[in-house]
């Protein structure tokens, strides 16, 4: 892979509409996409996260019938098509609404019946049952190939050989066949599961929850990213919701991108991520529980941004840029990108840049490339971009002094040119004691009241902070409300709660209690 497109692929949390992110990404560049459309229910249920990009997705969906809806999702499938590469497959996730139309009118149609694989019915237990009808206990996934050679990892999904669900076991058939001589022989890996799948449906006290309604379980995305990607493919779930897609896909060693247009679903997805991975530094390596990654969101406020970790922020800028970062930041004479005819881009985490950053530039970009710096100056185009927060009165002079007297022009670029910065917002938090035992046990409320002028969409809490490491863990990733109840034992408790508004913009709060016969909690950075 060549080091753009690795650059382009690198793990990212995209906030925005799946059709017009599509149609930016490379033709062929991706080997799975799993998609998990809203299904054509017609069901105001189906608005989960219940913000403003959400609500605008589903009205979309919604202005027709069926046929509107069978339009909506195409022209979304046909450039999932078009960046799936030749040897990739796609899975769609539906119910029986649709199911008939999305095969005929979409997959059938773009993909071609040669190239449909399997109609996998996922199969599950629910409580109630109609009284005029048999009980509707499964999903469908269509899974079709973009030509006959696709990845297929039989061995790495094989399970016992016992009908899932069932309890019948095919072992006895095993031996000598009638009639013939041959004997055969049971894989000692199991067998290929067959095209119905028993995964239950994650019960509401499931370690996996995470207050997604429709969440699916990890156990039925493992499946289908071992049978049909390789480690370090590239994994896309365009319509990523908990995201239960990713999450898998990181911890089965994939890349992956996941897109949605809900900031939650985005903020949600980034938490959960981060529950499972270190601080991020330019110090990871491969052998690290998780690979890191960047979130893409529409607004991003001055604070993150400025005192992130300076490797995240080069490479995530270079990228907002439009340039390809330098990953391997060994022998790169200080530069940190470069635009596509590899012109340099240099990266300054910092306000108020002086006149030394400008001279040390231009000395850099001549050494970098002496052929492509005197190319640049022939055709009047700048030799460099310098991207930081803010340029002083000095660098400025300076940048028209080199354009004006020495016909080299370089490009000074504010954060706030490549990306819109907003204001955080605010969040404070309220302890009241309810109850206590005989033990010393209190049941302890926590309020977190926030405020942005984008409104609140939610919160979420780490009940055991850690104010070392600052690293937010959470165990409750979506809290519409802010209000949790939880019992804590004498001693001291670290809480932190961190709020998001409809922007995808975070600010925290994070509390010192100490429970020992009164219950004393301050606030803390």
């Amino acid at each position: 892979m060549a080091d753009n497109e690795l650059a382009f692929f690198m793990n990212k949390l995209i906030q925005g509409d799946n059709l017009e992110i599509l149609k930016g990404m490379e033709a062929e560049s991706v080997d799975l996409i799993y998609l998990d459309p809203p299904f054509f229910s017609n069901r105001n249920y189906e608005v989960i996260w219940g913000d403003k990009g959400e609500i605008r997705s589903f009205q979309d969906r919604w202005a027709g019938g069926v046929d509107h809806y069978i339009a909506w999702l195409k022209v979304r499938v046909v450039e999932m098509r078009r960046v799936l590469k030749s040897t990739g497959s796609m899975y769609l996730h539906c119910d029986w609404h649709a199911s008939h139309y999305i095969k005929t009118e979409i997959l059938d149609r773009l993909f071609g019946m040669n190239n449909f694989r399997n109609e996998i019915i996922w199969c599950y237990l629910g409580g109630g049952a109609p009284k005029m009808d048999f009980g509707r206990r499964h999903d469908i996934i269509f899974r079709y190939g973009k030509s006959q050679q696709y990845v297929f990892n039989s061995d790495a999904i094989r399970v016992p050989y016992q009908a899932e669900g069932i309890g019948r076991k095919d072992d006895a058939m095993w031996g000598k066949h009638k009639g013939t001589d041959k004997v055969y022989k049971p894989n000692p890996l199991g067998k290929i599961p067959e095209d119905w799948w028993f995964i239950n449906i994650l019960n509401a006290n499931d370690p996996e929850r995470i207050g997604y309604p429709t969440q699916k379980p990890e156990a039925l995305l493992e499946r289908i990213i071992k049978a049909s990607s390789n480690e370090g493919d590239i994994v896309l779930d365009p319509f990523m919701g908990g995201g239960t897609t990713v999450a898998v896909a990181d911890r089965l060693g994939r890349q992956w991108i996941g897109i949605d247009q809900s900031p939650a679903a985005v903020k949600v997805t980034e938490f959960r991520l981060k529950n499972n991975m270190d601080f991020l530094s330019s110090s990871y390596t491969a052998d690290t529980d998780a690979a890191p990654f960047i979130t893409l969101l529409h607004k991003y406020d001055y604070d993150t941004l400025r005192y992130q970790d300076a490797f995240q922020f080069e490479t995530w800028i270079v990228q907002q840029f439009g340039g390809t970062p330098n990953i391997k930041q060994r022998s790169d004479f200080g530069l940190d990108g470069r635009t596509g005819d590899n012109t340099p881009i240099q990266v300054k985490r910092q306000d108020n840049i002086g006149r030394n950053v400008i001279d040390n530039f231009k000395s850099a970009v001549e050494r970098f490339d002496k052929n492509l710096f005197e190319k640049n100056i022939a055709a009047q185009k700048p030799i460099g971009y310098i991207i930081a927060f803010s340029f002083s009165k000095g660098a400025i002079e300076e940048v028209a002094r080199l354009q004006n007297r020495e016909d080299r022009i370089i490009k000074l670029v504010k954060v706030e040119d490549i990306v819109p910065i907003a204001v955080k917002p605010s969040i404070g938090v309220q302890v009241k004691e309810l109850s206590r035992d005989d033990k010393g046990v209190r049941q302890i409320e926590f309020i977190a009241s926030g405020d942005s002028s984008a409104g609140i969409e939610f919160y979420s809490w780490d009940f055991t902070y850690n104010p070392e490491s600052k690293q937010f863990k959470p165990q409750v990733l979506w809290d519409k409300e802010g209000k949790q109840v939880i019992a804590l034992k004498p001693g001291t408790h670290h809480i932190a709660v961190k709020v998001v508004d409809n922007d995808g913009l975070e600010n925290m709060e994070a509390v010192k209690l100490t429970v020992n016969g009164k219950v004393d909690a301050s606030p803390y950075g």
